[in-house]
């Protein structure tokens, strides 16, 4: 799916939450994208501050183009669990993953800024790119430091945003996460 495809489902999922009162951010593969060098993706991330109530608001406001199993999603929010719909028409992925209580999770939720996408004011809430790059140091450690997708990821959002970012905050919690010596590395390479 093309990149202007995808954001136009992402927009609708943003607007159907949006609707339904739901806090979110989109976040993953797209998220840094937009903040560093686009790529094609297969799914769309969003992390949810999803509540039992919202439901069926936010299930309604999707519509018919979207697939959603409204039962399973229901057992996933109270199990505090991931997961998936799909966009019909394009055959697309969308994966929910509900706010998690942890520190970074709760900081990185806070932090969220919304985006303006479409040249008709059309936007919505984004994880700031200190918080894509500390979240896909995470994942590249976890997977063993061997993924080439999430490292490039990584590096293209310090090269094209790392100028903007607040860095107190980015080492901070790069420490904090034990991947301070892999965002030094990241940094070496994105010079």
């Amino acid at each position: 799916m093309s990149e202007p495809d995808v954001i136009a489902v992402a927009l609708q999922c943003a607007e159907a939450l949006e609707v339904a009162g739901v806090g979110y951010f989109l976040g993953g593969s797209l998220a840094s994208s937009l903040q560093g060098e686009p790529r094609a993706t297969n799914d769309i991330d969003f992390v949810i501050d999803l509540r039992l109530p919202q439901l069926p608001a936010f299930v309604q406001a999707l519509g018919p183009d979207f697939d959603v199993d409204e039962e399973s999603l229901r057992d996933a929010v109270r199990q505090g669990a991931s997961w998936n719909i799909f966009h019909l028409p394009s055959v697309t992925k969308v994966d929910l993953f509900l706010l998690r209580p942890g520190d970074f999770d709760r900081s990185e939720f806070e932090r969220r800024r919304r985006v303006v996408l479409t040249p008709e004011g059309k936007g919505l809430f984004i994880k700031s790119p200190e918080d894509s790059v500390l979240r896909k140091l995470l994942w590249f450690r976890e997977g063993g430091e061997l993924s080439t997708t999430q490292w490039r990821d990584i590096v293209q959002v310090l090269r094209v945003t790392g100028g903007q970012m607040e860095l107190g905050y980015l080492d901070a919690w790069a420490e904090r996460l034990g991947v301070a010596p892999l965002l030094a590395r990241a940094w070496t390479v994105a010079k």
